[in-house]
């Protein structure tokens, strides 16, 4: 089964979905940080979670599967840093115990859910080689 994608068809996919919600999330929590972290882990969490979405939507938009993977690989790096920004948020006091559950939580659904997509992209482009 191959990907066929059109400019817009990434506002489809599920994992894309789940990676739009988890930004709106994280923007909602991000909101209360200091001021004096604007420029700091306020702004570096919010890149890396608005990265994940992003990247998936710019892979929609290349040539193919491999460029589609290449991105999606790229959105799984900025889920994992999002996972050490919002851990760095709890264990400063900036995020509540009962909210970074809740974002943590959606975070790994989002990477279990790129993981399976990176595989089944990689088991497609191994059936075209063979």
């Amino acid at each position: 089964m191959s990907y066929d994608r059109g400019v817009q068809d990434f506002h489809g996919l599920k994992v894309w979905q789940k990676a739009h919600a988890l930004t709106l999330a994280v923007y909602i929590a991000t909101s209360d940080f200091p001021r004096e972290e604007q420029y700091g882990l306020t702004s570096q969490i919010r890149r890396a979670c608005s990265s994940v979405p992003a990247n998936i939507a710019e892979g929609c938009g290349r040539d193919g599967d491999v460029e589609f993977s290449r991105f999606c690989r790229i959105a799984m790096g900025s889920a994992c840093e999002l996972d050490y920004h919002l851990l760095l948020a709890k264990d400063l006091k900036l995020l509540k115990e009962k909210e970074y559950a809740a974002l943590w939580q959606s975070l790994n659904e989002l990477k279990k859910m790129l993981s399976s997509l990176q595989r089944r992209l990689k088991a497609e482009s191994l059936k075209l080689i063979a």
